[in-house]
């Protein structure tokens, strides 16, 4: 009987661990530009995707693991808690199946425009 017991405690937490939810991961991003990884959520977490903007213009992204009870909402972040001045406005979009917040797709465009920028730069400096 005992053993009974523990083989179903056994397939319990396998079950249980199995079933972890697995995001990507971009402490943040620029743009298209989002370095990411694939991390697993804690218990009560979700995967979101964060689309934001700094400053006005750049365009910032950020993905992984969020609490439930902060999910689809916007928030800005000040430079200090006493300040009012933001620095970036993120909304946080969630979703709760394995890897839902994609990895983002790499345009072209954008590189092509950053390289020309810096050879220009390089010959207006030399």
């Amino acid at each position: 009987m005992n053993r009974i017991v523990l083989q179903l405690f056994a397939v319990g937490v396998c079950f249980a661990l199995g079933h972890a939810l697995q995001c990507y991961e971009c402490k943040i991003g620029f743009w298209n530009l989002c370095v990411t990884k694939v991390v697993t959520c804690a218990e009560g977490e979700h995967c979101y995707s964060g689309n934001g903007t700094a400053v006005g213009f750049v365009d910032i992204k950020m993905k992984g693991c969020l609490a439930k009870a902060e999910c689809n909402a916007t928030k800005d972040v000040n430079f200090s808690p006493s300040s009012n001045t933001t620095i970036y406005k993120l909304t946080k979009t969630c979703c709760n199946h394995n890897l839902c917040n994609s990895a983002p797709v790499i345009s072209g465009g954008p590189l092509v425009f950053a390289t020309v920028a810096a050879l220009l730069m390089a010959n207006m400096l030399a």
